[in-house]
């Protein structure tokens, strides 16, 4: 750059000094908006700060499946009959509202909401340590066709961004488009899941953290842990954005 333009580029930028407040306060109100639960005014927020503040978090659970209120002690399920999985966390319990949040979502496409969950998941899982792969949980392509997204790998994505830890969403494939699980009984689902997934690629060593947006049995996680401890994965664990409360 030549001294002239250099000089045409200082003074241009001292004469747009006043107008960078007004510039700030044009894209504040551009992306203000209402909050998704309330419609207060949440400026370019999903939630206003109280309805954030009442989202039903997870302060305590089972370290292995992400049961609410175990005092963050394995519970009973998890000692008598362990999973393939190895630890688990979630930030909320699938209540209301944060339900409705996930079918909005999931079914609403409202993909927005995938920052806001991601960012609250890594704060409940706090200090990462020893994980070397995100990992989406898998949709079956006829699903994914019909939705036009994986809401899980959406959350992956930002959880990626936000650890630093990479993320491959072609990890492991959905094999067998199963049954919805929430149309049969507990006992039944991790039946209809056997043999749902499938991975080709060699975990030797890898430890792997599979996301999810709800965890209810956990039948679904446990034969994809399955998939991939077979596949020759060191460590599996869940982190999902909400976790069912027991019997529900």
């Amino acid at each position: 750059m030549t001294s002239a333009s250099s000089r045409k580029h200082f003074h241009l930028s001292i004469s747009l000094r006043p107008f960078v407040p007004i510039v700030k306060k044009i894209r504040q109100a551009l992306l203000a908006q209402d909050c998704l639960l309330c419609q207060a005014t949440s400026g370019d927020r999903l939630l206003c700060p109280a309805c954030e503040r009442e989202l039903p978090a997870i302060t305590s659970a089972c370290p292995r499946c992400a049961l609410a209120g175990t005092s963050n002690v394995e519970c009973g399920a998890c000692i008598a009959n362990p999973p393939h999985f190895d630890a688990s966390c979630a930030a909320f319990v699938y209540a209301y509202p944060v339900d409705g949040l996930v079918h909005a979502l999931k079914y609403g496409g409202q993909l927005a909401l995938a920052g806001l969950f991601a960012h609250r998941l890594h704060q409940r899982i706090g200090d990462v340590v020893g994980v070397n792969l995100i990992a989406p949980l898998p949709l079956h392509p006829s699903r994914l066709a019909e939705r036009g997204f994986n809401q899980a790998a959406e959350i992956a994505k930002s959880l990626s961004h936000l650890t630093g830890i990479a993320m491959d969403a072609q990890l492991g494939r959905r094999v067998r488009n199963t049954s919805p699980q929430t149309d049969l009984p507990w006992r039944a689902r991790a039946a209809n899941m056997r043999q749902a997934f499938a991975c080709e690629q060699d975990l030797a060593g890898v430890s792997v953290a599979v996301v999810d947006d709800v965890m209810t049995t956990g039948a679904t996680l446990n034969e994809f842990a399955r998939t991939l401890k077979r596949c020759g994965a060191a460590r599996v664990q869940n982190w999902v954005v909400a976790r069912t409360p027991h019997g529900v």
